[in-house]
């Protein structure tokens, strides 16, 4: 068992998404977004928690079929029109897809072999999605056959945090949309548009499904979002104090020789690095919590460690629990925010080297 691992609070999680569910109300179906294993948290390997869910979405072709493997039996969808060269797995792992494109369509129409899909509609995120100009001919391409089950159609809010026109005007064009495909194909068994921002600004948008992403895991999708939705953050990043040492003033650590010593200190060396998700421009104003006090990271952090002064830290030893964050003193959004990034990137990019331990 290594000694830097993330600890994963499953209680947490079960809280989260008893919240997430009282928000939206009994009607609404939540499909959890499990993709890049589970934002770095690993549930997806935790078929007993996965298992409660009638319908969960992943970003690959691939990561559904991780969760085939791990025995999760319901409805999986791909959120992203995947590669032809995924069409195999698709099918033998009983996996719906996002579909947006022409050309991917006449691909797999003529593979001639039944396949569930959403209609993915560009409404405003300008990434993917068919325009409302070309849904009608889009679906007559499609009723050519019986072996393409259109089961839903769905659309992605780009400022569902920030602009509430802009967002209110794709809901209104996703609502044409749907009424345009029931009306050429039928009902359709799943509408959604809603991931975290929308589930938590827009209740309009909920249609019959929505899709909880980082809330899941009980961090803010936007600044503030904490206060509107109880959330139990799931994750601890944690390390021990592997070597201890007394630097003199004037002497140096780690590569580029970027801290000096300015006074006689006492280093701790901690054994996790970039290549385990520790940015390594963390150490200009990084901090990890030792003993319940603040502890500066100081010079490079190293591709498996990096070093902190514990000069006033009382009690530091060799096996001392160090938490790179523990959601109360140092959080996520802190280490996000100190970076210029978002707290979904640091916890999505923690390598598979640092264990998951649940509890």
């Amino acid at each position: 068992m290594r000694s830097s691992y993330m600890e994963i609070d499953l209680n947490a999680f079960e809280s989260n998404v008893n919240e997430i569910q009282k928000y939206v109300g009994n009607k609404i179906t939540l499909m959890p977004v499990v993709k890049a294993n589970c934002y770095g948290t690993y549930i997806n390997y935790r078929k007993d928690i996965l298992n409660r869910f009638k319908i969960v979405a992943v970003a690959i072709a691939e990561e559904g079929k991780n969760l085939r493997q791990i025995g999760y039996k319901n409805e999986i969808l791909c959120l992203n029109q995947p590669d032809i060269t995924d069409y195999m797995t698709i099918l033998e792992n009983n996996i719906t897809i996002g579909l947006s494109s022409i050309e991917f369509l006449r691909k797999i129409l003529k593979k001639k072999r039944r396949i569930k899909v959403h209609l993915e509609i560009e409404t405003g995120m300008g990434r993917t999605g068919i325009s409302i100009e070309k849904l009608e001919s889009f679906i007559d391409e499609i009723k050519k056959t019986e072996n393409i089950i259109v089961e839903g159609a769905y659309t992605h809010f780009s400022v569902a945090d920030t602009d509430k026109d802009y967002t209110r005007m794709q809901i209104k064009k996703f609502e044409q949309a749907v009424q345009i495909i029931e009306k050429k194909i039928g009902k359709l068994k799943y509408i959604h548009c809603s991931a975290s921002n929308g589930i938590l600004n827009f209740k309009e948008s909920y249609f019959n499904l929505v899709r909880p992403g980082i809330i899941l895991y009980g961090y803010e999708s936007y600044n503030g979002a904490g206060k509107k939705i109880n959330l139990k953050p799931v994750a601890k990043l944690v390390s021990t104090i592997n070597f201890l040492k007394d630097v003199n003033k004037g002497e140096s650590i780690s590569y580029g020789r970027r801290f000096i010593a300015e006074k006689n200190t006492k280093v701790a060396t901690v054994p996790i690095g970039y290549a385990d998700g520790i940015r390594r421009e963390y150490y200009h104003n990084g901090y990890v919590v030792i003993n319940a006090r603040k502890a500066k990271i100081i010079g490079t952090i190293c591709m498996d460690s990096f070093m902190v002064d514990v000069s006033n830290i009382p009690g530091v030893e060799v096996g001392s629990k160090v938490y790179i964050w523990d959601n109360e003193i140092i959080t996520l959004d802190k280490i996000a925010n100190s970076l210029g990034t978002i707290n979904y990137e640091i916890m999505s990019t923690i390598s598979n080297r640092v264990p998951r331990i649940f509890k």
